[in-house]
């Protein structure tokens, strides 16, 4: 029987190749997030060759009424929502001083509120039917901190906490609820914040990648979004049924330092 998979942010990077690891497995997926209509409809229909169904919806994932459109929608299309995937995200970079208030707030919305709209909304038929798994992408700076980006930051740790909290919640029940903590991935929103850091370092885009970034990953290379899907679809599988509250690296050994 096909699951149906709900993965926010989801037309780009990281969210899209763990859709595509869904599709792969044959389950129905419902993608959102911005771009070009033609691009997304080229996505939609690329990830139904292996017999799941996909959908889109354009949800603003600041938007606590369009999210609920978005859950109602996918259950309305497909019954039930099996495994929530929780990727939507925006960066800035900025020193504090100078961090726009607006945009301070978009991104608590977006990387760290729309998480909690989802689940809210996800829990109810999960735990009717005590089965379900939701994962959330937070991010090595979900552990540790980096200069000139504290909205992010905070965010990343408050989705730590709404994990830890929520597994505990639905522990009895047969739902599943965790982190996946990636480094640096080479996506668009990553490569958008090469020129920022260099503007706020002031040091050049190289200089950016090998040493704030990849500085950090002791491997010296980026993740790749295969990787993090790879550990999207085992937290979503029977084998890690006991495996709640919790997050699972995935920087290069990063947080080991």
């Amino acid at each position: 029987m096909n699951r149906t998979v709900v993965v926010t942010g989801s037309t780009s990077g990281i969210g899209l190749a763990i859709a595509r690891a869904f599709a792969a497995h044959g389950d129905n997926v419902v993608i959102n997030g911005f771009g070009d209509a033609a691009e997304i409809e080229a996505i939609r229909q690329s990830l139904e060759v292996t017999g799941g169904r996909a959908i889109y919806h354009g949800a603003d994932m600041s938007k606590p009424t369009e999210i609920a459109d978005l859950m109602a929608t996918a259950a309305h299309e497909f019954g039930t929502v099996d495994v929530l995937v929780n990727n939507a995200g925006i960066q800035h970079v900025s020193a504090v001083e100078d961090f726009p208030t607006e945009k301070w707030d978009q991104i608590i919305a977006i990387n760290l509120s729309s998480s909690f709209h989802t689940i809210r909304l996800a829990v109810p038929a999960m735990k009717e039917k005590k089965a379900g798994r939701i994962i959330n992408v937070a991010s090595a700076h979900g552990l540790i901190a980096s200069p000139f980006k504290s909205a992010y930051v905070a965010a990343k740790h408050g989705i730590m906490g709404l994990t830890k909290s929520v597994a505990l919640e639905l522990a009895e029940f047969g739902v599943t609820v965790n982190a996946i903590c990636p480094g640096y991935v080479l996506t668009p929103l990553v490569e958008k914040q090469i020129p920022d850091t260099a503007r706020a370092r002031g040091i050049s885009e190289a200089e950016v990648k090998s040493d704030v970034m990849l500085k950090f990953q002791p491997t010296k290379e980026f993740v790749a979004v295969e990787e993090v899907a790879a550990v999207a679809i085992f937290l979503a599988s029977d084998a890690a049924r006991q495996i709640t509250g919790t997050h699972i690296s995935i920087d290069g050994g990063w947080t080991a330092q």
